[in-house]
């Protein structure tokens, strides 16, 4: 009896990650790749913005799956991400993983701005609020208590390490959010991370989570960690190849790219008896618990996949 033929379609020609997932899929022999338009398909692969949502479903006694759920750029946004977890009760506790986060419009996009002593219940009744005066009166709190004064403005959209700035003054971040002409989120910096050595750097940590169309959570048993090339330096803000792990940060702007690790990327083995020897810790009670207590709580709340 022969194995039953699924039929898939890609929407973004231009992306080598499809290419690859195309190439395993027809390897096995039971899957048929179709024209991208052809509306007979078992699986979409594309970019979330440019997959065709409403066309799903219309097919009679046919599943049809996408690879991305409907308003999971509520979730890949970072604006969004920090809005859903600030608003919602019940990521509220579960979410001290979450460093302090305020949204921040430019003052030429007229966004309404939150007060500083009411900015929740502004945010969960407007669609869009400004929390500058909220992070001012964070930022002046903190100051005046001498409590870490380093804070991270990221883009809300960006990527690649764009649209970034590091700054111990509330001024500078708010003027380089205006100048950029787009949403971004400050963020408290971490100013004591975990460091690897040699080197005293600081690496970031990437997990791959598939969710099914029954909402069942997947973690890939492999993960990478992105590292930085220099030593990070607290007190030198600029230098972004000591802050920001970012693979085309590291390989443009440092000139020990792949020193201490090939391309920049350290995986789970080698990252968990790293651990072991360095720090007598094991990864699977320590680190990889808190990533499954992050994913949870970023998926707590199923309004994130509804349009």
């Amino acid at each position: 009896m022969n194995s039953p033929i699924y039929t898939f379609v890609l929407r973004d020609d231009t992306s080598t990650v499809y290419a690859e997932v195309a190439k395993i899929l027809t390897s096995t022999g039971k899957w048929k790749r179709l024209k991208k338009d052809n509306p007979r398909f078992n699986l979409m692969l594309g970019e979330r913005n440019r997959l065709p949502f409403g066309r799903l479903g219309h097919e009679p006694g046919l599943m049809q799956l996408v690879n991305y759920y409907r308003g999971a750029d509520k979730l890949c946004r970072k604006a969004s991400l920090v809005k859903i977890i600030k608003t919602s009760p019940e990521l509220k506790d579960s979410c001290n993983w979450f460093p302090e986060s305020y949204i921040i419009y430019p003052t030429n996009l007229n966004t309404p701005v939150a007060p500083a002593t009411n900015g929740i219940s502004h945010m969960k009744s407007n669609p869009k609020t400004d929390e500058r005066e909220v992070f001012l009166a964070s930022y002046n709190s903190r100051k005046e208590s001498g409590d870490g004064t380093v804070w991270i403005a990221k883009s809300s959209a960006g990527a690649k390490g764009a649209g970034i700035l590091i700054s111990h003054d509330a001024n500078q971040l708010l003027e380089f959010i205006d100048n950029q002409g787009q949403v971004h989120v400050i963020q408290k910096y971490l100013e004591k991370p975990l460091l690897l050595e040699p080197g005293h750097r600081k690496f970031d940590i990437r997990s791959w989570v598939l969710v099914d169309h029954q909402y069942n959570i997947y973690l890939y048993r492999e993960g990478v960690l992105r590292t930085s090339s220099e030593p990070y330096n607290s007190s030198d803000l600029q230098n972004m190849t000591s802050h920001l792990t970012n693979h085309c940060i590291q390989k443009e702007h440092s000139q020990n790219y792949g020193r201490y690790e090939e391309g920049n990327e350290m995986f789970f083995d080698e990252f968990k008896q790293y651990l072991l020897n360095t720090h007598n810790l094991a990864m699977e009670t320590s680190i990889l618990p808190q990533i499954k207590h992050i994913i949870r709580c970023s998926f707590t709340k199923k309004s994130l996949f509804s349009p």
